[in-house]
Formats: structure tokens, sequence, C-alpha cells
């Protein structure tokens, strides 16, 4: 198998329009499952359970007769367990202890000051309800139960909902574990659009959430659009991706193994080298064809890098930074020794990796932070997942007797100007 990522010079012409164009995925939203969509949620909502079944039945790769049959028992539950390996545990209960203590440091806390017995301030409380969706089509993943579940967990979440298209206990037997280990309260097995309007809108099964957070399909992705506004969502996923910013001083190998880590999760998956060097990137190249043949998901990293990776020759640090900053990648490695300088001209990243001892695998299993970062260029405007996502705020305003007469001389006239009259002799009742 042949890779052939598009290399591309930053000091060439056409440099500009060659880059752009392979950033920028086909967004066009396919109005065929559009309407499937709009369809399976409109039926949920109207017939709740009986649709949930007829959808289970279609898409999710197993049968039921009885809706019941969807929640995960405590007996499946220990079937579960005696699947998986004691040293599967023992990782995912590290991994849980280092994502939890991270989390633990994003907890915001209600706060208020006083100025002549005025009191001003924020009360920040946990959102009721979540259901968080995870994905179980070309393979399971636990790590997406445990970065979904703790910062709710943390920020004190009452209700935790789990969905997931788990055709049978056997091959989801680790994502279950670690539902169980992050004290899910409940399991539900069905997937796709139908479990996303289930979530949003409640079936007599299936309570209704205040927010839905994970990653999923084309179906998932664009049924979470649709009922944003009746329930709040984390994002809008898009694929994966990664830059990877290399020197002479890395090792290639390790430089397209971590390429291929991002590369491997679908066809879409978009991988990008950055160096100054032309060397560095023949080698990694050169690496990668080395290395591939060895690789289970070989055809989708293929893919993956015919259709959608870029290999950039720069000019120096601020030519990296300025196509970085561009590209506002959901993980960045700067493994190239100058990172710390780098890192310092870079503001758009999910998640930024720092040095060649920092793959981005740790990131996705076990080093703290969360894996559920912002992706097509949104890291410009939004953040990783955290336990700011499951807390709101409140504003408190207790305002003195005394206090009020000079907020109504402020009020007054802003209110006539804006031809609100009520909102002036609100204000001026408090004058007196």
């Amino acid at each position: 198998m042949k890779l052939k990522p598009l290399i591309i010079d930053s000091s060439k012409s056409n440099f500009e329009k060659d880059f752009l164009k392979r950033i920028r995925i086909n967004d066009a939203t396919n109005s065929k499952i559009q309407s499937q969509v709009n369809k399976i949620i409109s039926a949920v909502k109207k017939k709740g359970d009986f649709s949930l079944i007829g959808y289970i039945n279609k898409f999710d790769g197993y049968k039921i007769t009885n809706i019941k049959n969807i929640v995960v028992t405590k007996n499946q539950i220990k079937k579960a367990y005696s699947l998986v390996t004691k040293e599967q545990i023992i990782s995912l209960k590290k991994s849980i202890k280092r994502i939890r203590d991270f989390a633990k440091k994003q907890l915001s806390k209600s706060w208020s000051i006083s100025k002549n017995k005025s009191v001003l301030g924020e009360k920040v409380t946990p959102i009721e309800s979540t259901g968080i969706y995870v994905p179980a089509g070309k393979a399971s993943y636990p790590s997406t139960v445990l970065m979904n579940s703790i910062p709710a967990s943390v920020a004190g979440v009452k209700k935790i909902i789990m969905t997931a298209p788990i055709s049978n206990i056997e091959d989801h037997a680790l994502a279950i574990v670690a539902a169980d280990l992050c004290k899910v309260d409940t399991i539900m097995r069905m997937g796709g659009a139908h479990a996303i309007a289930a979530l949003a809108y409640g079936t007599k099964t299936v309570p209704k959430v205040d927010k839905i957070v994970g990653p999923g399909n084309i179906f998932v992705t664009l049924a979470k659009k649709n009922v944003f506004g009746d329930v709040g969502i984390d994002n809008i996923a898009g694929p994966s991706e990664i830059v990877i910013i290399a020197d002479k001083s890395n090792n290639p190998d390790w430089v397209a193994m971590d390429l291929f880590s991002q590369a491997e999760h679908d066809e879409l998956a978009q991988p990008i080298l950055i160096s100054s060097s032309y060397a560095v990137i023949k080698n990694v190249l050169s690496s990668a064809e080395k290395l591939l043949p060895s690789l289970l998901r070989k055809n989708i990293i293929t893919k993956s890098f015919n259709n959608r990776s870029l290999f950039i020759k720069t000019k120096n640090n601020k030519d990296i930074a300025d196509i970085v900053n561009i590209i506002a990648p959901e993980h960045l490695e700067i493994m190239c020794k100058d990172n710390k300088n780098l890192l310092k001209l870079i503001n758009n990243a999910g998640a930024i990796f720092l040095g060649e001892y920092s793959p981005e695998v740790f990131g996705d299993y076990c080093a703290g932070p969360n894996h559920v970062l912002p992706t097509s260029g949104s890291a410009k405007f939004s953040s990783p997942l955290g336990v700011y996502d499951f807390q709101k705020r409140s504003s408190i305003i207790q305002i003195s007797k005394k206090n009020a007469k000079e907020l109504s001389r402020i009020s007054i006239p802003i209110g006539l100007s804006e031809g609100l009259q009520a909102h002036a002799l609100s204000a001026k009742y408090r004058e007196k």
C-alpha cells in the first residue's frame, strides 16, 4: 500500500489555495441523512418507546420486543466484569483517578461581593441530568465513558445516563465496566439519532436529560444539532485530526506512529505533519510506509493519508504558528526541541502535547485532561469538555434601599432612551 500525503511548501505561490482546499472537509449537509434524522426525531417525540423499539431493531444490531430490555441489568454488568481482565480493570481505575484529579481543579464555586449593603455574585450549581453518548460501531470505547462521565460526576450531576448501541455484552464488556466504575446511573442499549431523540425529549422508559455529550457518527451529530436548544449539547464533532510539528531531533518512527494513531480512527481523520525540513518530511514518510503493513487498521489509515493528510514544509516558527492557528487542530503535538517557544505563538488548539514523550494517546486514555476536544477549526472559539460544561451560573443581585436610589438615577434615562417607559417607571419607584 502506497501512502500519498499531499506535500506542500508554504513558500510557494499556490500554497494557500492547496492548503485551504485540503483542510476544508466537504461540510455540505447530506440532505438525505438530515431528512432521515428529522423523521426519526419526530417519530420518537410522538410515539416514544414504540418508535424506539423499531429503530433499535433496525439500526442497533440486536432485536427486542420489550423496551425494558434496553437497560443493562446488574447481572449483565456482573457478566461484563467476568469478561475483562484484571489488568484492564487496574488500568481503568488508574485512568479514572488521574482524570478525576484533573477535573477537580476545574470546579467553580459560588461567589459574592458586598458593598453599601448590596450583594452581587454568582450561584454555581450543577445541571440536574446528563446523557452521555458512547459510540460502539467500529470499536468499543471505554475511554469515551470515562471522559464524559467523570467531569459530570465531579460537577455534581445527579443523574447520568449512558446510551450506546450495545448489541451484546461480550463485545462491549469493558465499556460497561468503565460505566460501572464511574458510577453511571443507567446504561441503555441504544444508539444513533433515536437515542439522542429519546434523551432530549424523554419516553416512558428513557428519562429526559438537560444536556447530551459524547461523539458519534453523522446521524448522531445531526441529531444533536437538531435538538440543541431543547437540551444542551457539548459540541458538533467532526472527524479526528492531529497536527505534529517535528524537527531532525525527533525519531521519524515515533512521528509516523503518532500520525497513524489518529488516521486509524476513520477514513476522514486528518493527520498533518509540519516541519521546516524536507529531510524530516521524507524520513517520516519512509517510516510510515515501513510501519504501515504491520497495522490491523492499515486500510483505514491508507485512505485517511491518501485523501486527507498534509505534509507541510515551512520557513520558520512564525510560519508554523500562523498555519497551526488557522487549522486550530483538535490535537497538536509540538515534538520539536523548540516546543516552548512555539507554544507562546500558538493560540488555537484543543489539546497541546509538548515534547516527544507526550504522545496524543496519553491524552486519549490517562494523562488527565479531557479527550473530548473541539474539531474542524472550532478550537478558535471553544474548549475541551470539562467540569464547567456541567455547571451553570445564576447571577445574584440584592440591592440596598440606599443603593437603589443611585441605580435608579442611572437606569431611568437609559430606559427612556430605549422607549421602554415601564422600565423607567420601575426604576423611578425605587428612587423614592
